[in-house]
């Protein structure tokens, strides 16, 4: 990748990069989608240049491949031929429309009068081009692990042809992954994003892991964006970000640590529910907890709400299922009579009668090891004996998965990068997962995971994973305690940016902070 130095960053980029250096010396979902991409452009103002302090800087050199993507996604500079709306159903982007042409083959209508910010038009052959680079990688994008995809042009269309049937093609052509690059993008070894999107502002310069700059491109296919262009901070310290909200001297801050938020004026913090659930995985293969009255048991002994307001400070949802608010459709589907039924078979908690268990977790998330402290005490309270194993991740993730635990504790997505969540439930619960901390196997969940996986998406598939969850429940296989949030800053004259449960959108077109 050719790595252009920005131009001299304005007043509060600068500082940023003071702020990082001292540093290491609550709406929810709303507004985060726009209903339609045709009317999403901002009105070509003249908007001020937006200060964003981001968590992570670049991993992989901003490549589309790998997890940078969703930087590019989030800066509105890149941009995929179809976009998920807020309960994740698949809309028009750079595609204006699709159909299934029969069970392996789909056909994406390409959008006219767009160009790349090199100057060069968006064809259906360029758009082929870009999404078959992606399915030749190596590795493959995460939207594409286990996906057979082949792509060619045919007229202003692209066709995209799977070796198995694939209801959920366009979902996952959504994945920032799977973004759009100029031709130009794809001429090195490695793929360069530097001006080369479609989006409403251009990628103009990366500096290191140190920060970007894009600028407002006039010729977006909807309309130049509000503000005049977005400096970009890397600040990994968690301090430094709080601080640089406190101060001033950001727009926008990712991932406010909690144990921050009280230093901060709360109308300038923003809370958004993430999917992303803690669970007590149990091993119902051995131990104490292959017997389901044990398990219950422990679903009874738990209390997830002293566990959000002693651990999370009350910034986080107690669970009352594997998928949180950030899935829409998750709490109306609990209302249903065969989810309520499928509960009401739960086997009955008996005394444990001091039955020694050990819990496993992790430090790399900070709140885990104090999580796998109260638990421990609300179980023991119940009669059990309980020792905890708390290591590095990579150190214990061996052993979670060859069912070396009683109960692990984990904080799980719950949607991929298709943003549908059925792929999480078939790995974690499905008898083949291949992510079964639990060692669970069920013919009946099988039957519900597959019903939910062969659905079509929309109400029937969101009622199949209704089902599935459910199903996964009724036989406690995990004890779901909570649904975390992500803490997001903006100052007050900040208007229009995206609290985005995805973390795909952050600065839009619509975005403006005040002068």
């Amino acid at each position: 990748m050719i790595l252009r130095p920005p131009p001299s960053r304005s007043r509060s980029a600068r500082r940023l990069g003071a702020a990082g250096v001292a540093g290491a010396s609550a709406v929810l979902l709303t507004g985060c989608f726009s209903a339609d991409p045709g009317a999403a452009g901002g009105d070509g103002g003249t908007g001020g240049r937006i200060e964003v302090a981001m968590l992570q800087p670049p991993r992989s050199g901003l490549s589309p491949l790998s997890d940078d993507a969703f930087k590019l996604s989030r800066w509105s500079t890149a941009e995929t031929l179809v976009r998920l709306d807020e309960a994740g159903e698949a809309q028009p982007q750079l595609a204006t429309d699709w159909q299934q042409l029969d069970g392996t083959t789909w056909s994406f209508t390409i959008r006219d009068g767009v160009t790349f910010h090199d100057g060069t038009a968006l064809t259906a052959d360029n758009a082929a081009a870009a999404l078959q680079h992606a399915a030749n990688a190596s590795p493959a994008p995460r939207i594409l692990d286990g996906v057979q995809m082949e792509v060619d042009a045919e007229g202003d269309t692209v066709r995209v042809t799977t070796a198995e049937t694939d209801p959920l093609v366009p979902q996952r052509l959504s994945s920032p992954q799977l973004a759009i690059l100029a031709p130009a993008a794809y001429e090195g070894t490695a793929v360069d994003p530097v001006g080369h999107g479609t989006g409403p502002f251009e990628l103009t310069g990366v500096d290191g892991t140190s920060g970007a700059t894009l600028d407002r491109y006039e010729d977006h296919w909807n309309g130049p964006a509000a503000a005049a262009g977005i400096d970009v901070s890397f600040v990994p310290d968690g301090t430094a970000r709080a601080a640089a909200l406190r101060t001033g001297e950001a727009d926008v801050v990712e991932a406010v640590p909690v144990g921050q938020a009280a230093r901060i004026e709360q109308d300038l913090l923003q809370e958004v529910p993430m999917p992303r659930t803690n669970t007590v995985y149990l091993n119902t293969e051995q131990g104490p907890f292959a017997d389901p009255a044990i398990r219950a048991a422990a679903r009874e002994a738990l209390d997830p709400g002293a566990v959000v307001e002693g651990v999370y400070e009350g910034r986080a949802d107690e669970a009352a299922g594997l998928l949180g608010p950030a899935i829409p459709y998750a709490a109306a589907g609990r209302d249903a009579g065969a989810y309520r039924t499928a509960l009401a078979d739960r086997a009955q908690p008996e005394d444990p009668q001091g039955r020694k268990i050990t819990i496993g977790t992790f430090t790399d998330r900070a709140e885990l090891p104090e999580v796998a402290v109260q638990l421990q005490q609300q179980l023991e309270a119940a009669g059990f004996e309980v020792d905890l194993d708390v290591r590095e991740y990579q150190y214990i993730e061996a052993d979670a998965l060859e069912g070396e635990f009683d109960a692990f504790i984990l904080s799980r997505a719950t949607v991929l990068d298709s943003g549908d969540p059925v792929a999480y439930l078939v790995s974690d619960f499905g008898c083949e997962g291949s992510f079964n901390l639990s060692q669970f196997c069920s013919e009946a969940v099988d039957a519900a995971l597959d019903r939910a996986e062969k659905a079509t998406p929309g109400e029937e598939r969101r009622a199949a994973i209704m089902e599935a969850e459910a199903a996964i429940l009724a036989e406690d296989a995990a004890i779901p305690l909570l649904h975390e949030r992500v803490i997001q800053g903006e100052q007050s004259g900040v208007a229009g940016a995206a609290r985005d449960p995805r973390e795909r959108e952050l600065v839009t077109a619509e975005t403006t902070v005040a002068e």
